[in-house]
């Protein structure tokens, strides 16, 4: 019974990995966001021209302002122009930025409703934008990667709504059933789980092995053993910050475990302390909701 068991498993693995390895030219960057990306490459770019292709595309522009009217920018007044928005965020972390938006954008599914894909987005900006605060309040120079790790964390989710629709549908009606974790879930219906799925994909893109290795560990940070541990760390306490405080109403991460070795991997004394650290950003976050929401 067991070895029929592992052998279904590793078939639904290898269907799943088939699908996947058949992706093989990603969404092209839309025009704008191919120059965008040129222009952050190049020194002499001024705020003004990098402004004025951003304001091209209206969705990107929209998230920028949006992003940059985080409460956790602490700004006294609103951030209204892209020249504002970009001085405010930086050059690299707007580049970040681009790169992740136009991940996320390559694998939407509009037509299909089984995703909620304005709540996808909400859950993964707020991470995004939690997890680079945590890593500043902690002490750790590592800001705006943690911010698109965040950012990145979940994009199996809509890859699998998108690629894998019948196991989508199968895993949602599963969780929606009981209190059975969503990786375990996962693992039932395709052999693998959202994090592998995410982890092959910012491979493929090339991304850099620590946010390769955040995405595959962020629900379960204590499995590695060296120094990349931290910042899946950091994206496991943001994301599991989201569901604590409830911000936002993303079903996915419904019954959250916390991975306690965050404890230690972050140099909390103590859940405790740690609760109490969780609990100091209610208010700012609340914020952030009301301020994607308007």
């Amino acid at each position: 019974m067991i070895v029929e068991m592992k052998k279904q498993a590793d078939e639904r693995r290898k269907k799943t990995e088939l699908v996947l390895s058949n992706i093989y030219n990603l969404p092209a960057m839309s025009n704008v966001m191919v120059e965008v990306s040129r222009l952050l490459d190049d020194p002499s770019t001024s705020t003004q021209e990098l402004s004025a292709w951003i304001g091209k595309d209206q969705g990107l522009a929209a998230k920028i302002l949006s992003i940059a009217n985080s409460p956790l920018y602490g700004l006294p007044r609103k951030v209204s122009t892209i020249d504002f928005a970009i001085l405010i965020i930086g050059y690299q972390d707007v580049k970040n930025i681009v790169v992740a938006l136009s991940m996320i954008e390559s694998f939407k599914n509009a037509k299909d409703k089984g995703l909620d894909q304005n709540e996808f987005w909400l859950h993964s900006v707020v991470t995004g934008n939690a997890a680079k605060r945590i890593a500043e309040d902690l002490g750790y120079r590592i800001g705006g990667e943690a911010f698109v790790a965040g950012l990145l964390h979940d994009l199996g989710i809509p890859v699998i709504n998108k690629y894998l629709s019948n196991e989508f549908k199968a895993i949602v009606e599963k969780f929606e059933e009981g209190n059975a974790p969503i990786l375990d879930i996962e693992i039932e219906a395709m052999g693998l789980t959202h994090q592998d799925v995410g982890k092959f994909l910012t491979n493929k893109w090339n991304l850099p092995k620590s946010l390769c290795t955040a995405v595959l560990n962020h629900h379960h940070p204590g499995k590695l053993d060296d120094e990349e541990r931290e910042l899946a760390a950091i994206v496991h306490l943001a994301d599991y910050m989201t569901q604590k405080l409830q911000l936002g109403n993303f079903c996915w991460d419904n019954n959250y475990e916390l991975d306690e070795s965050v404890i230690d991997i972050l140099k909390f004394d103590d859940f405790d302390k740690l609760n109490a650290f969780v609990d100091s950003y209610k208010s700012m976050f609340e914020k952030e909701i009301e301020n994607f929401k308007i």
